[in-house]
């Protein structure tokens, strides 16, 4: 340290104090986060739960947007977002804090809204919408994926507001709809702007920094059988067991790729490129050999390869599967791809955001936080390729629950990862006294 100040470049009492204020603030976040997890907002249905965010940023003094993103707007960029046919009832949130005109940087602090179906509620220790408090976490759908990153931002900009103190850039928070299923919602953000010198995605990182994320494919493959009746069924061809010797084919070209792909950032991870099946239907009656089966499934890609060449190769390996195979060979499955395409992006770990937050958590915790990347699709992409605004992702959570049976999220890492973007905005943007 020089002159005083700590790594991030914040006198070391202002830090204290905005640290401080988060402690204090700990029943206010819980609190936050209970009142989004306790309004639905499964994709496509965001629109309620998006009013309670609107209430919360203009209580902060937040100059507070709210708007419905036009799909006609959106349709150049249906490869990485889907195909949507409406965004009526969705809206987006974005609130921004004017900063005061001095030499700090400006930042986005983005969190998605929608959330996954819940499953059977039956199957959960706690109910999904709830928001019960056990254990010293917050259970419930959404509460890791990501309404609890969301909270961890308008948290962290009221502890500094309530020290007196204003940025000296900008500070835009958005929260978007539509992640789960191509990103729409932060795409169109990003396009109505404003624009900014960095962002931050408050994904469920388990408080590592984030600097690449992965790519994610999904695909619909139809195979072909030969109907018969399930006495005879040796006259027949069964599509599901054609579709078997497909997936086997999938996880061996698996395999390859995780044996020679190679990212300093994916190389501790065991499958840094799964292929995945999602959903399988196939026939049309218990007692015929069934002459048609659909699967759909998922794909990943590395940072630093090309969608386009990926669905070549793709392509190219479920033929060669079939044409090792008598019937596949003279029946070819066909392969769709749809929905959002969410290419993989990263910026240099040791880019100035990068930088800025592992120094911050370095600064709130002691240690400096792991650098790691994620094998899931996101909205940074949306950053880098639509506006070129450098992004990563750090926040509270882990994603292994984030789509799962007793979602949830510890208290004490939101309480970390607010401090941790606190200090962020007052390190990367600067600060100023309010009066």
């Amino acid at each position: 340290m020089a002159d005083g100040l700590t790594m991030t470049g914040l006198d070391p009492a202002v830090m204290r104090d905005i640290t401080g204020r988060v402690d204090v603030l700990r029943d206010d976040l819980v609190e936050l986060v209970q009142a989004l997890v306790r309004v639905p907002s499964i994709t496509g249905n965001e629109g309620a739960v998006q009013a309670v965010v609107a209430d919360r940023m203009r209580s902060l003094g937040l100059e507070t947007e709210v708007w419905e993103p036009r799909t006609a707007d959106l349709l150049p960029y249906q490869d990485e977002v889907g195909t949507i046919e409406s965004l009526e009832g969705r809206p987006n949130v974005v609130g921004t804090w004017r900063g005061r005109g001095g030499t700090g940087h400006s930042l986005i602090l983005n969190a998605h809204i929608d959330t996954v179906e819940t499953g059977d509620p039956a199957r959960w220790t706690h109910p999904p919408f709830a928001a019960e408090v056990a254990g010293g976490m917050i259970w419930g759908r959404g509460a890791c994926d990501m309404k609890g990153g969301l909270a961890t931002h308008l948290m962290a900009l009221r502890a500094i507001r309530d020290l007196g103190l204003l940025p000296a850039g900008d500070v835009t928070v958005q929260s978007v709809m539509s992640e789960e299923d191509g990103g729409a919602g932060a795409a169109a953000a990003i396009l109505r702007g404003p624009r900014a010198d960095a962002a931050i995605i408050t994904e469920p990182t388990r408080l590592a920094m984030i600097p690449a994320q992965g790519g994610s494919l999904v695909f619909r493959l139809h195979v072909e059988g030969k109907s018969a009746h399930a006495c005879v069924r040796d006259e027949g061809v069964s599509a599901i067991e054609a579709f078997q010797t497909i997936h086997r084919g999938l996880l061996a070209f698996e395999a390859r790729r995780n044996a020679t792909l190679d990212h300093p950032l994916y190389r501790p991870i065991a499958n840094k490129v799964p292929i995945s099946i999602g959903t399988v239907r196939a026939g049309a009656w218990p007692s015929s050999v069934p002459e048609w089966l659909e699967a759909e499934g998922r794909a990943g890609l590395v940072p630093g390869e090309s969608i386009a060449t990926f669905r070549g190769e793709f392509v190219a390996e479920v033929a060669r599967i079939a044409g090792a195979d008598p019937w596949l060979r003279e029946h070819p499955p066909r392969i769709e791809w749809f929905g959002g395409q969410f290419a993989p992006a990263e910026v240099a770990p040791d880019s100035p955001i990068a930088r800025a937050v592992i120094d911050a958590h370095a600064a709130v915790t002691g240690s400096e936080p792991p650098v790691e990347a994620a094998t899931y699709g996101a909205d940074m992409r949306h950053f880098l390729y639509l506006a070129g605004i450098p992004c990563v992702m750090y926040g509270a959570g882990d994603v292994r629950v984030a789509h799962f049976t007793d979602e949830h999220v510890s208290i004490d890492e939101l309480v970390t990862a607010t401090k941790t973007i606190a200090v962020v905005v007052a390190s990367w943007c600067g600060v100023v006294a309010a009066n």
